[in-house]
């Protein structure tokens, strides 16, 4: 598994041939919120999200099987519905959509949120369910339509039937010993006896005590890339903070203190999480903010967080830019795991949550020849070939006219157990 260091916690999932695991180190903090975080994660997804475009074309299609749909404000899947899904996985198809969505909430007469409503297929009625977001009332409730899908039962070993033997010479050669008055009745009892003698009931070799493991190969994952660092002012002016500059995500690094130990750990968590959210995007070959890491001795480092009023260079910051609509976010979670900045990065890719209108005049200089020519969202050759990607979800018409609002407050964390 190759241990370095103890205690070290490693993941593994099935891969795809048997015998041959993927092994993936934790890279998190070591508490139990932060493991079951990172756990609920590697749930596998078949919940399907839907909007009021795809709402129609998803129940017509294999309109005669059962789905299940789950009406709720939350834009992300929670772990409970994950594994509803997996339980009912080849049964019952599972979608989320959320209360914005007004056609499709119409549509079902859906009033509050969360609510849960069960298709059984062709012309039948729908079922809505009115009990508790639990997973075992939950289903209970599906279940009235087919059963869950039932864990693997071990295989039962063949049972072999005992083998006989003959008896052995010796007590051949006792017979013809015996007297004659005695030798019928020896041999009648020893034939009958003989009959009865199975390998079972015979003394065995003991078995070697050293087993030699068979050895198979583990695959590792390979680690995510890190995210490009910055490190001159002209970098960070013609890619981010240029006039037509899209949505960049900064994470602008503190200084080093005489003693890192207080801030070393959450820069690793933070520059770990967004190097995984950019990897994970990649692989599904889906569009995302470029990420980049900014170093405190970079002059821009000190000019950001001067203009936002944000925390001195001794302590880490993410921020979130966009100089073409002229708006900023500033993360404003306690921790730096991977869960809360892809949740973070997710309500920006949703529209979701309060943006602040950049001051007036920031960076307004004009960026150097040669930088302030090149177009964030066109541009061919970035730091360690990043390709700045526009932006995603964001409304044109809306973002021109963005009006100043108050800072977020940063909600509660979900309960896991719950939709």
């Amino acid at each position: 598994m190759g241990v370095q260091g103890f205690p070290t916690l490693k993941i593994v999932k099935p891969g795809s041939k048997p015998g041959r695991p993927l092994v993936e180190d934790y890279q998190g903090a070591r508490t139990a919120k932060a493991i079951v975080e990172t756990v609920v994660e590697k749930i596998p997804n078949h919940v399907q999200k839907l909007q009021d475009s795809g709402l129609s074309a998803w129940l017509a299609k294999n309109n005669d099987t059962a789905k299940a749909i789950l009406f709720t404000d939350k834009g992300t899947i929670s772990a409970l519905l994950k594994s509803v899904a997996i339980d009912f996985l080849g049964g019952i198809t599972v979608a989320q959509v959320r209360s914005k969505e007004s056609a499709s909430v119409e549509m079902f007469g859906i009033s509050k949120f969360p609510s849960l409503v069960l298709l059984p297929g062709g012309e039948q009625e729908p079922l809505f369910y009115d009990g508790e977001m639990k997973k075992e009332p939950i289903v209970a409730f599906l279940s009235q339509i087919m059963p869950p899908n039932p864990d693997p039962a071990p295989k039962k070993a063949k049972a072999s039937s005992p083998k006989k033997v003959k008896p052995s010479s010796s007590k051949a050669s006792a017979f013809s010993e015996a007297s004659e008055s005695h030798k019928s009745a020896d041999a009648s009892h020893f034939a009958g006896s003989a009959s009865e003698i199975t390998l079972e009931h015979l003394p065995t070799e003991s078995p070697d005590p050293i087993i030699q493991p068979t050895e198979t190969p583990i695959s590792v994952p390979e680690v995510a890339p890190p995210i490009p660092t910055l490190t001159t002012p002209a970098e960070v002016k013609s890619i981010c903070f240029a006039p037509r500059s899209g949505t960049c995500v900064l994470a602008l690094l503190p200084s080093k203190p005489e003693s890192q130990t207080a801030l070393a750990q959450p820069v690793i968590d933070a520059l770990a999480g967004m190097a995984e959210i950019a990897e994970k995007h990649v692989k599904r070959q889906a569009k995302i903010f470029p990420f980049f890491a900014v170093p405190a001795d970079n002059e821009v480092a000190k000019t950001i967080r001067g203009d936002l009023g944000l925390k001195p260079h001794t302590e880490l910051e993410i921020v979130v830019v966009n100089m073409k609509r002229s708006w900023w976010r500033r993360y404003q979670g306690e921790n730096f795991d991977f869960t809360s900045i892809e949740t973070f990065i997710d309500a920006i890719k949703l529209g979701e949550g309060a943006k602040e209108r950049l001051p007036d005049g920031f960076f307004s200089e004009v960026v150097e020849e040669g930088s302030a020519s090149q177009d964030p969202e066109t541009a061919a050759e970035t730091p360690e070939a990043v390709t700045v990607e526009p932006d995603l979800v964001e409304d044109e018409a809306q973002e021109s006219d963005l009006p100043v609002q108050a800072p977020e407050p940063v909600p509660a964390e979900p309960d896991h157990d719950e939709l």
